[in-house]
């Protein structure tokens, strides 16, 4: 087995359980958490197969397109268990939130308060906080595409 073939795996499973966790300490029902894993586990996945290890795009395309294919599924299987559909995508998209990135940003902000600001502590803390805000700006962005799609009140045109 190839060495993308595993991380993609890796990070999939590793995903489901994330979701899980969050699952439970958001008090979602047991029966809808297998479905909190599966959203987890094809999100984090799709974006890996999509992102720069995978298909080359960028992290933050990668992440709209997989927040919004989790979001789409989940209406789907919302309408067929009878729940609302943020009880599997949020916990399903709190495995895709940049923490490597956010914790870059923080300690090299940390670092400026310690030691003075320097270039390059300045040009890490901005470049990892930007990714970071970029990220999470296309989770929530993937995250609201099916209530702008299909639960609008008014017709799009």
């Amino acid at each position: 087995m190839s060495d993308f073939v595993f991380e993609l795996l890796a990070q999939a499973l590793l995903a489901a359980v994330a979701a899980v966790g969050f699952g439970l300490s958001f008090a979602v029902p047991a029966p809808v958490l297998p479905f909190c894993a599966v959203g987890g586990a094809l999100g984090r996945g799709l974006r890996h197969a999509l992102g720069p290890a995978g298909a080359g795009m960028p992290l933050e395309w990668a992440t709209l397109v997989a927040a919004a294919t989790v979001s789409l599924l989940a209406i789907w299987g919302a309408q067929r268990l009878r729940a609302h559909p943020k009880a599997f995508t949020v916990a399903a998209m709190i495995p895709m939130i940049p923490g490597v990135q956010l914790f870059t940003a923080l300690i090299a902000v940390a670092q400026m308060q310690r030691h003075g600001v320097s270039p390059d502590l300045l040009a890490s803390a901005i470049e990892s906080g930007l990714a970071s805000a970029h990220v999470i700006a296309a989770l929530a962005v993937g995250l609201a595409v099916p209530g702008l799609l299909f639960y609008r009140r008014r017709p799009l045109i």
